[in-house]
């Protein structure tokens, strides 16, 4: 096309610039320098989009930095996750009694640990419903829940409302087992997800929903799902349907909120929602997700275990053994099985024998001391039941007992309430001889809140007051050390102290015994005479309680009659070393002073140590040592701890028909025997047998001495009211201390020994002439009359060299053992050419002001003596002390 100006162009570059125009020269065409380039709005984008290219890779370089150093920052101090491979949860440890019921439960948090494979199904799916449905699809981290939640959150900004979280089960076992903190805030959420992360990398999924599962709290202080099913529905996790299930998936959100006692609605409604969730999942049907929502949610009344009524004292010491053993954590948290030797039923007759029996000393000797407190203006016929019910029990009072107000002095009547929830109003009146005895003490009024006991067998009720003095007492199997039964005091909810086993007492003349077994020891006969008679060391001016003297007396009478006379002059004669000695070796004691005093039972000790002592006579010499625990197993079923003593073994080859240190004697091989060498290589040809490893510390001739006089202490001498009614071989001995401030009890059949103490916890006396006998024997007889009832009868087993005799004491006819060189009814010389001169050394008199300092004496009478002079010898007479001389620190009776 030719243009105006006839150059035929329009002005668009046709191909070929003006630069490379052919300007008419030989050889080519001629270059010509460029006049222009791109449009200047192509440069300016391409100016922008490559700044901006660079501000991203600025910024993008920096905030990679930046999020690198917060990564290691909070990397740094995340705790390590390897720890949860082996996980173990705080698990309760369990107590059972000697039958194998659950006695008590020890724990710092209730959880019942649950495997994964053991986890029902139904239970699973309500939990991932309820809190992380993605739970076996994400990395431990769900970033759509994240966004969700973050959205929700922005635009409820400003309200009340607290941020929707949106955490994995896997972040909330980070946080629960590794971090251990619920703060709001961005810096522990990172925290959370880094460690959910790693938990991912390192346990499976089955091991991250075990461990939540077991970890979770659920309200009402269960742990765990386990112990959770056990708390609102009093099932096993097995027996649960999907409703109960959907509860459980529903507590993790609040289990305040959603607690179904308090909050029925609300818990029903989130059950609901879960059951929902579960139906939407296809973990359950439709149908069946409607049909549980018809369910009314009511849990079931739950009560934990223990301790057992009674067993309080018991479940206390062997929780504090444990802790000395294992420590806190493996006690309180270790999932321990315990089986202890409690049993049940005779703990509940020695609990309820101690409480009568200080109830009938406490109604003897002291007046009513008044009400529990007083309500105004109480009318017979008007709303006394709310105001009785606002008044607190004592913590001393029984659980038999009930609080009740006084509607009129005159008649006696008294209303009170029985149960909870609600609390039935009772009316009864008090019986004549109950009102008597107030009146004679604090009086009665209208209004006067006391404690009764409803009577089983009519409507009346007693009046009932707690004792101001205490006891103790304790049943212990003579063959094996176990402790049968074992009160601590009145009332454990009022005093924790254990007076069994932490109260250090003197023990007085039942600590006698062991005076003669070390005389039995060094070859003294049970009819060997010692002299009845004043004694007197320096101002020491011991007496017999009775306050007369006998003469010549043979020491069967002098121990069935408790002589204190006849005692301190045979522990003159074999010394006092050996009667130290022959305490520790018992463990009566673990030291005590080598002074006369002693030998009356001025020392200390406890009820258990005595009760030991007294088995270890029982059994033939074999030291028993008292335990409450039989076995220990871990979490696993290991036995980790078992008793020691008794254990089953093969025959022993050098006695084939007799447990090798046993009190049955194997029977001597006939002169023309073969030897049985290969007895214990066959022992499926006999057996096991029960072997004995406990160490002899006496010989069995010399105990089987002083049980043989000990019975007759109940059958004729000072334990007589022990003894009513019981037909089975019984042995025993009294114990009153100086000032009658402690009163014991201590006796045995061939396989039980029970030991009974009663006294103030701040020393003072009982009263005058209560003694063991009186006080503490009838206690011993009730609790013996039953433990015996449903056991066989035996009899004290006698050593094969013994030899029982009847004789006349004197006194009357005594049977006695006796050894090979000994003959009954002989009492040889014992003058200072038999076992040497008495010495200070013997008497411990240069040692009575400083040991003696703590020891009580009678009022009006000053230190013991600092000397020997004065002292006289055995078997010589003496002054008479002056008068109303001392009874003698330690036994009296």
């Amino acid at each position: 096309m030719t243009l105006a100006d006839g150059s035929g162009r329009d002005g668009r570059v046709d191909g070929t610039s003006d630069a490379t125009r052919d300007d008419g020269r030989a050889g080519g065409r001629r270059p010509r320098p460029p006049t222009g380039g791109p449009r200047p709005r192509y440069r300016l984008v391409r100016r922008l989009a490559g700044g901006a290219l660079g501000a991203v890779l600025l910024v993008g370089g920096i905030g990679g930095v930046v999020a690198w150093q917060e990564y290691a920052r909070l990397s740094e101090g995340l705790p390590t996750v390897d720890g949860l491979r082996t996980y173990q949860p705080p698990v309760m440890s369990r107590l059972y009694s000697g039958d194998d019921q659950i006695m008590a439960e020890l724990a710092a948090e209730r959880r019942i640990f649950v495997p994964y494979s053991a986890i029902p199904e139904r239970v699973r799916n309500a939990f991932l419903a309820a809190e992380d449905q993605k739970f076996f699809s994400h990395g431990g981290v769900d970033p759509l829940a994240i966004i969700r939640a973050g959205l929700t959150d922005l635009m409820m900004h400003g309200s009340k409302h607290r941020p929707i979280g949106a955490s994995t089960i896997t972040q909330q076992v980070a946080r629960i087992m590794l971090l251990g903190s619920n703060a709001v805030s961005m810096e522990r959420k990172a925290k959370e997800a880094l460690l959910a992360m790693r938990l991912e990398q390192t346990l499976s999924k089955q091991q991250i929903l075990e461990i939540y599962l077991n970890e979770i709290y659920l309200g009402n202080g269960a742990y765990g799902i386990g112990a959770a099913a056990q708390t609102y529905f009093n099932k096993p996790l097995d027996q649960l349907d999907n409703a109960e299930a959907a509860f459980l998936g529903a507590l993790p959100k609040s289990p305040t909120n959603y607690n179904p006692v308090r909050f029925p609605q609300a818990a029903t409604g989130r059950r609901n929602w879960v059951l929902e969730r579960m139906a939407e999942l296809h973990a359950i049907t439709p149908q069946d997700a409607r049909a549980a929502e018809q369910e009314p949610l009511i849990p079931s009344s739950f009560t934990r275990p223990g301790p057992v009524p009674g067993s309080e004292w018991f479940s206390e010491e062997v929780r504090r053994q444990l802790i000395e053993k294992y420590g806190v954590n493996s006690t309180m948290e270790g999932g321990l099985s315990v089986h202890t030797s409690m049993d049940p039923h005779l703990q509940q007759v020695a609990t309820v024998a101690l409480h009568e029996g200080l109830m009938r000393y406490d109604r003897a000797h002291g007046g009513w001391r008044g009400p529990v407190t007083h309500l105004d203006g109480v009318d017979p016929q008007g709303d006394w039941a709310n105001a009785l019910a606002r008044v607190s029990a004592p913590p001393s009072m029984l659980t038999t007992w009930r609080l009740a107000v006084v509607l009129s002095a005159t008649t006696g009547q008294v209303g009170w309430l029985e149960g909870t929830s609600p609390a039935i109003p009772h009316t009864g009146e008090l019986p004549a001889r109950d009102r008597s005895w107030m009146r004679a003490g604090k009086g009665i009024a209208t209004g006067d809140v006391v404690m009764v006991e409803p009577m089983a067998d009519s409507s009346g009720v007693a009046l009932r007051q707690v004792p101001r003095v205490e006891g103790a007492l304790t049943t212990i199997d003579v063959r094996t050390g176990r402790v049968l039964a074992m009160v601590g005091g009145w009332s454990f909810r009022a005093s924790q102290f254990n007076r069994v086993t932490q109260a250090a007492r003197q023990p007085g003349s039942s600590f006698k015994p062991f005076v003669y077994l070390a005389a039995m020891e060094q070859g003294i006969s049970p009819s060997q005479k010692f002299d009845d008679s004043p004694v007197s060391y320096g101002e020491w001016h011991p007496n017999n309680y009775e306050k007369d003297f006998w003469g010549p007396t043979m020491l069967h009478d002098a121990l069935r009659e408790s002589r204190n006379l006849v005692t301190i002059r045979l522990a003159a004669q074999i010394g006092m070393k050996s009667v130290a000695d022959m305490a520790q070796k018992l463990d009566l004691v673990h030291s005590m002073p080598l002074v006369l005093p002693a030998a009356l039972g001025a020392v200390e000790t406890t009820v258990m140590r005595e009760a030991g002592a007294y088995a270890t006579l029982a059994a033939g010499g074999h030291l028993v040592t008292p335990t409450l625990i039989d076995d220990v197993k871990d979490r696993n079923g290991n036995v980790i701890w078992r008793a020691p003593g008794l254990q089953l073994g093969p025959v022993p080859s050098a006695a084939p028909a007799a447990a090798a240190g046993s009190d049955v004697p194997a029977p001597a091989p006939a002169p023309d025997a073969a030897p049985a060498a290969d007895a214990a290589a066959t022992p499926s040809d006999t057996g096991p047998v029960l072997v004995d490893t406990r160490p002899q510390v006496v010989s069995a001739d010399s105990a089987y001495q002083v049980v043989t006089m000990l019975r007759d202490v109940i059958r004729r001498g000072t334990g007589v009211r022990a003894g009513v009614g019981i037909d089975r071989p019984v042995a025993g001995k009294t114990g009153t201390s100086q000032d009658f401030n402690d009163a014991w009890f201590a006796g045995f059949s061939p396989d039980l020994v029970t030991v009974v103490w009663i006294g103030f916890d701040t020393p003072q006396s009982l009263g005058r002439n209560e003694t063991g006998g009186v006080i503490a024997g009838p206690i011993w007889n009730q609790v013996m009359k039953a433990a015996l009832a449903d056991r066989p009868r035996l009899d004290f087993r006698a050593p094969p060299d013994m030899r029982l005799a009847q004789y006349n004491t004197g006194m009357g006819m005594a049977i006695d053992a006796f050894k090979p060189d000994q003959q009954p009814g002989i009492s040889v010389d014992m003058g200072a050419g038999a076992i040497g001169t008495l010495t200070a050394a013997d008497t411990g008199a240069e040692n009575m002001p400083d040991s003696e300092s703590d020891m009580a004496t009678m009022p009006g009478h000053g230190p013991v003596g600092n000397g020997v002079p004065g002292a006289v010898s055995p078997g010589t007479s003496a002054p008479p002390p002056p008068s109303g001389g001392d009874i003698g620190m330690g036994g009296l009776y």
